[in-house]
């Protein structure tokens, strides 16, 4: 009986699986959108693809259009999810990770040579000697002198992987010289500027969210601390916001108890609340928070929390409106995709996410709109959604669908971002003259002790202006024709910009702040005035 059983075993068990292959085959094809063993035809996207490769007249990248057919797609979602590129992917992982691997300098392109306007205090660069002035000829066995390189392809040659070598051949003081430099971490500051402003008002800019954001904020609060801070003014202009966790973890620092913070819900992520966990830095003492059309994301999750507990008075004009959160997901051909996978809210539960409707270039030529509306200037040319009321503890109405709108309306200064401002300062002029300007008069500059100083002794000569004025010519910025007002606006900016060469972004704030229409409000305000 046994040796029956024992011959039959193996028939028995091959029918039992392939009835169970079936059963399975058809149970699964049973399910709406599920295939098992599916054989069916590729998708229509892949069909296409396919008959491009074998069916096409000339030769295609077909890498190329399938990023073009990704990003096309995406864009039907909303303005936000994107696809990055295998090649930019490095890049745009640098920009939250508060860090890259270099040799630490600023460089600029000066009639095709390239010049160290900037080096990195206990760089790599700086541990090898570069000093600003330094004109490089070749990196590695790459000429880079007399040639029209892309200043991001030299940004690409100079960065690699931590501890490996580059070889610098450069010109100093008509005498050429060599280093080797081994690259390292260089930290890109979240804090953009931090001092005492006046008496106890302490001023902190924020530039974005990466994901060190919260220790860059910790560090700049705790030494305005030590200095005497009673009141602080935190500048999220132009903050295009970044890492979510880094903002909430600001957010406690203001906030007390276990209070709601923001929270993100979408149709496959549920609901998710941030909230307070422990004793902040700063839950006492008067906040004014800056914001601007330049204030997105993160920034308007910690401007929203901070104005829905009453904590904080928003000033300024209204944020951008991107209520979108993205996960990033890696593709595996080094690709990456930002998909937007929930919402946030506000802790009294409002949604400022612009609609998007419209399409995606209507969607950011609503920012430039807002200057032809005349919103930039007055307050009443934008009307909060009445349908989108909601209230903060205190009983203040606020608004969700459009941004955050500031408790305290501040026009911004048309004069000072004109056109030929902006041309000059995106073509890099203020830079390269201030950098000059510190190579000819280095020893007469060592006289002012900080950028304060700096600031109420510094005055620009009618012949440094001459000289702006002949520079900005030779990269097509005439200057011959504008305002007393407009010129008193450049000047500011050359001022401010040679204290930077100086002081870096401190020395480039506290110049710019003096005149700042919007922080002379908050100081005042601050005040009592």
């Amino acid at each position: 009986m046994n040796r029956k059983v024992q011959v039959w075993l193996p028939l028995l068990f091959s029918i039992t699986l392939i009835a169970g292959m079936l059963l399975g085959y058809k149970l699964r094809d049973a399910m709406p959108g599920k295939k098992f063993f599916s054989l069916d035809k590729s998708h229509s996207l892949q069909e296409v693809m396919d008959l491009i490769k074998n069916k096409y007249v000339d030769k295609v990248e077909l890498n190329g259009l399938t990023d073009t057919a990704i990003s096309a797609m995406l864009g039907k979602l909303d303005p936000h999810s994107i696809f990055i590129p295998a090649e930019e992917l490095e890049k745009a992982n640098e920009e939250l990770a508060g860090s890259f691997y270099g040799i630490g300098i600023e460089f600029s392109i000066l009639n095709d040579t390239m010049h160290v306007l900037n080096v990195v205090p206990d760089g790599p660069a700086y541990k090898a000697g570069l000093v600003t002035g330094d004109r490089f000829i070749k990196i590695n066995d790459s000429l880079v002198a007399g040639k029209k390189l892309a200043v991001e392809r030299i940004k690409k040659i100079l960065k690699g992987s931590a501890g490996s070598k580059v070889t610098i051949t450069y010109l100093r003081n008509g005498g050429q010289k060599t280093a080797i430099i081994s690259r390292g971490m260089i930290p890109v500051s979240s804090v953009d500027a931090s001092y005492i402003i006046q008496n106890n008002i302490g001023y902190i800019r924020l530039n974005k969210f990466t994901q060190v954001s919260y220790r860059d904020f910790m560090k700049a609060l705790e030494s305005l601390q030590k200095n005497g801070l009673k009141k602080l003014i935190l500048d999220l202009r132009g903050n295009g916001g970044g890492v979510l966790d880094e903002a909430t973890a600001i957010a406690d620092e203001f906030l007390d108890g276990d209070k709601l913070i923001t929270y993100t819900e979408g149709i496959h992520l549920p609901k998710k609340e941030y909230r307070c966990k422990k004793p902040g830095l700063f839950e006492q003492g008067d906040l004014v928070l800056l914001t601007d059309e330049g204030s997105a994301s993160a920034a308007e999750v910690l401007a929203g929390a901070l104005q829905d507990w009453d904590r904080a008075t928003v000033m300024g004009r209204r944020t951008f409106g991107k209520g979108l959160v993205q996960e990033q997901y890696d593709l595996s051909d080094g690709s990456a995709l930002r998909l937007t996978v929930a919402r946030y809210y506000t802790p009294v539960g409002r949604s400022i996410q612009r609609s998007y409707k419209n399409g995606e270039k209507a969607y950011f030529n609503e920012i430039t709109n807002r200057y032809h509306d005349g919103e930039m200037n007055n307050a009443d040319s934008f009307k909060d959604d009445e349908a989108k009321v909601y209230k903060t503890k205190k009983g203040r109405l606020v608004y969700g669908g459009g941004g955050i709108s500031p408790d305290i309306f501040v026009p911004a200064d048309t004069i000072a971002f004109n056109p030929l401002a902006s041309k000059a300062y995106t073509r890099g002029i203020f830079g390269d003259y201030a950098y000059l300007y510190q190579l000819q008069h280095g020893e007469a500059l060592k006289i002012y002790k900080n950028p304060s100083d700096f600031n109420a002794r510094f005055w620009l000569t009618n012949e440094d202006w001459n000289a702006f004025e002949t520079m900005a010519v030779k990269d097509s910025v005439l200057l011959n024709k504008i305002s007393e007002r407009e010129k008193e606006c450049f000047m500011l900016q050359v001022k401010s910009s040679i204290a930077r060469q100086i002081w870096r972004n401190e020395g480039l704030y506290e110049i710019l702040n003096k005149k700042d229409s919007t922080i002379k409000k908050a100081i005042a305000w601050l005040n009592g005035l």
